[in-house]
């Protein structure tokens, strides 16, 4: 056999398979109750609007500029779209500003691609969105802690980076409704963050795939909407925001886009040409179309299930879990955050329900980028009516409650 770890980059040896993505095989077995896949239920899809949608591009005179190559920035209708989008919550853009990628994954490895050299230190919460960490590891970064209602000095930041081999680069976090945790962060610590990344001088991205996803009170400004308050235009700031379609209309399409400074975009944009010259532009088209005429009522649609959904997994936990566990309470988004007693390793139970409780969950660790959290774990409700939340929770408290006493024993 042919040894290829020594011709491989050096970089290929920090890629690992996705915990998540390996879990999804398991929507599949009839006999699990699956908690995993933090994926959108396919039942909500507007399948008949992508339809006409289609069929209209393919029946008119659209077909030909459907199948042709197309410019990198992305569809410019769709752009155009979602330039007013921004701006309704609070994000003042133009279509130069936009940038359309295949889903917001593709996004965040170019953001490593540009902003990450060698030993450079991306700032991330612990825990953080898996993706991200996959996405930023092919560029070889250094980790430290972001924690947005710290007190930890920029100095701080800057010394520890420098040890590292590298500089500061970047600050990523999902403000509102975090994979995985489901937390959002305040107006206050959204501030915090822009002041650290003025005294270091980075950029923040701002993943705001969940955006949209709020059942429970009061909007917070993107952090993007903050800073151009500060500076009063987008081209000025350093924040970038990227968006999805993934949550609301389509995963499978493979649209999100990019909302930062022209400088950023055009960067960007010359990552593209080299990588796949531009997304798929009958998917742009079709997303368009479907957005245009209908995204308010698709959101809302959601929102009345996956609401019901979380408030259900919230209830159960509360009946079926015992003393010494804690889970988040998010108000919106698609997933709870669990916290087991220390000594519990959430792997180890992981292998365990499955074989017993027949449950399947994200353990904690795969989200922290320095291993830790090895007693959390994450729940999705996105895909579980109430029967299976009532019946799936109420095995893993069974589960986690042996495991408990087996531990105080």
């Amino acid at each position: 056999m042919l040894d290829w770890d020594h011709i491989f980059a050096t970089r290929s040896s920090r890629m690992r398979a996705s915990e998540i993505r390996e879990l999804l095989k398991l929507l599949d077995r009839p006999d699990i109750i699956s908690f995993a896949g933090g994926i959108p239920d396919p039942e909500l899809f507007p399948d008949v609007e992508f339809k006409d949608a289609y069929a209209e591009i393919f029946s008119g005179p659209a077909v030909s500029a459907a199948l042709q190559y197309s410019v990198s920035e992305g569809y410019k209708p769709l752009r155009e779209w979602l330039a007013k989008q921004m701006e309704k919550i609070g994000i003042p853009a133009g279509v130069d500003n936009i940038f359309i990628t295949s889903g917001s994954q593709q996004g965040l490895d170019y953001i490593g691609k540009l902003f990450l050299s060698p030993n450079d230190t991306a700032l991330v919460t612990w825990p953080t969105y898996l993706g991200a960490l996959q996405a930023f590891n092919a560029y070889e970064p250094h980790y430290d802690q972001l924690n947005p209602g710290g007190n930890r000095t920029p100095a701080a930041y800057a010394e520890a980076a420098k040890a590292a081999g590298g500089r500061v680069k970047f600050a990523y976090l999902s403000a509102d409704f975090s994979n995985p945790t489901g937390e959002t962060v305040d107006l206050a610590g959204r501030e915090r963050v822009l002041d650290l990344a003025e005294e270091l001088d980075i950029a923040v991205i701002e993943d705001a795939a969940y955006q949209s996803l709020r059942y429970d009170g009061e909007a917070i400004p993107p952090i993007l909407a903050l800073e151009i308050a500060r500076k009063g235009d987008i081209n000025h700031t350093r924040t970038v925001y990227c968006g999805s379609f993934s949550k609301t209309l389509a995963p499978g399409l493979r649209v999100g886009w990019v909302c930062a400074s022209e400088t950023v975009i055009r960067k960007l944009v010359l990552l593209k040409q080299a990588a796949d010259l531009h997304s798929s532009t009958i998917n742009q088209m079709a997303i368009c179309t479907v957005a245009e005429r209908g995204f308010d009522a698709q959101v809302a649609k959601i929102h009345r299930v996956y609401k019901h959904r979380r408030s259900a997994m919230l209830a159960a936990l509360e009946k079926y879990m015992p003393a010494g566990v804690t889970w988040t309470k998010p108000e919106g988004g698609m997933f709870v955050w669990v916290t087991l007693p220390k000594g519990m390793d959430g792997t180890a139970l992981l292998a365990k329900s499955l074989e017993t409780a027949k449950v399947a969950f994200v353990p904690g660790r795969a989200f922290f980028a320095d291993g830790s959290g090895e007693n959390t774990l994450r729940l999705s409700f996105s895909c579980a009516n109430d029967k299976m939340i009532e019946e799936g929770i109420r095995r893993l408290g069974d589960l986690v409650r042996g495991e408990a006493a087996a531990l105080a024993a």
